[in-house]
């Protein structure tokens, strides 16, 4: 890479967080933490700060999805805040147009609702949130259409029966989420934006993204295709720094692997003892596309997974045990953004 780029980054880039719980922390100091690096995130230019929907896992607590993004949003002052995602499958739609359109009362053109229609937990689990007669995730397009007519009766052609105060009349934007092709195209052909989950599948990214773009339909959403791809990033002040940290993060998908989940644990200094060949060989799977090194490392990574990828934008999730070297990571790439939008390079739209 040459070296008038080597620390740019040429989209908008944004955070996808989770409330990591670590071991020996509280989800209290989970939530504290997240409203800090938020807060953190608007000050050195991320675009949106997004929480993510998970159940029955010790090592996330950001379950209460939209509680959390209220108060992210309460505690900061522009930077967009949303969902990456809301599983829609787990809730009825008129109870999330009632959320959202709440969120957007209290905090208006800031707010953004991105849709899964993964469980985001066991089967165990979604049986207890949506209830025996709950749906399974095949109805999703008949979910969504729903949860937009809430926001917008006009989309039917007889008066509603239900209506949703809050909501109804909210223009919050709507994403798609996936990590497969059903929500490339669904989103295609919707006119949505999209944002694809790279961080754990990313063999999948390229097609479907490219997937996306040449299924787009406009909309009165969207004129053009949108699309965002998100990226396990670690950054450090040395490339051994940022690989000793990233050992947290392969500890935490070793966890996955092994239906062990535990709390995020402390780095350590070599994983090889831990892992079984066939483990390797997963993490190698699932963390592929991951970007781990110091500034410069990463500014060159990044750059050639925006080309890979063509993605509009990027979201960075970082699965970090020590909040400060959290923050520190973060604080990087956001040196990152600042040189691009010094540049001329960033075109970071709101």
């Amino acid at each position: 890479m040459t070296n008038n780029t080597i620390n740019k980054v040429t989209v908008p880039v944004s955070i996808l967080d989770v409330s990591p719980i670590v071991e020996g922390g509280t989800i209290a100091q989970s939530l504290h933490n997240t409203i800090d690096l938020a807060q953190h995130a608007e000050k050195w230019g991320y675009h949106r700060f997004w929480l993510a929907e998970h159940h029955s896992m010790p090592n996330i607590a950001s379950s209460a999805t939209s509680v959390v993004i209220a108060h992210v949003a309460s505690q900061t002052n522009k930077i967009r805040v949303g969902s990456g995602g809301i599983m829609l499958p787990n809730h009825s739609p008129l109870v999330i147009a009632e959320q959202f359109g709440t969120l957007d009362a209290f905090h208006p053109g800031r707010i953004d609702l991105g849709l899964g229609r993964a469980p985001g937990t066991d089967q165990v689990t979604a049986t207890a949130l949506r209830g025996a007669r709950g749906s399974g995730g095949h109805d999703f397009p008949e979910q969504l259409e729903l949860l937009r007519t809430y926001f917008d009766p006009s989309r039917q052609a007889s008066p509603p029966k239900v209506r949703a105060f809050p909501g109804e009349g909210t223009n919050i934007p709507i994403w798609l989420l996936g990590s497969s092709d059903f929500s490339a195209m669904l989103s295609a052909q919707q006119g949505l934006p999209f944002s694809f989950a790279g961080h754990f599948s990313p063999n999948f990214t390229v097609p479907a993204m490219n997937l996306y773009r040449n299924n787009f339909t406009a909309s009165e959403d969207l004129q053009a295709p949108y699309a965002m791809a998100a990226v396990n990033v670690i950054a450090a002040d040395t490339d051994e720094q940022a690989e000793y940290l990233a050992t947290s993060m392969k500890q935490l998908f070793v966890g996955i692997f092994r239906n062990a989940r535990q709390k995020l644990q402390p780095p350590v200094d070599s994983l090889d003892h831990l892992l079984t060949p066939q483990e390797k060989i997963l993490l190698d799977q699932q963390l592929g596309s991951s970007i781990i090194g110091s500034k410069a490392t990463v500014a060159e990574k990044l750059q050639q997974y925006i080309d890979a990828t063509k993605a509009d934008e990027i979201m960075i999730a970082s699965y970090i045990y020590d909040h400060d070297a959290r923050l520190r990571s973060y604080e990087i790439i956001g040196q990152l953004i600042d040189e691009a939008n010094t540049s001329g390079l960033g075109q970071f739209p709101a």
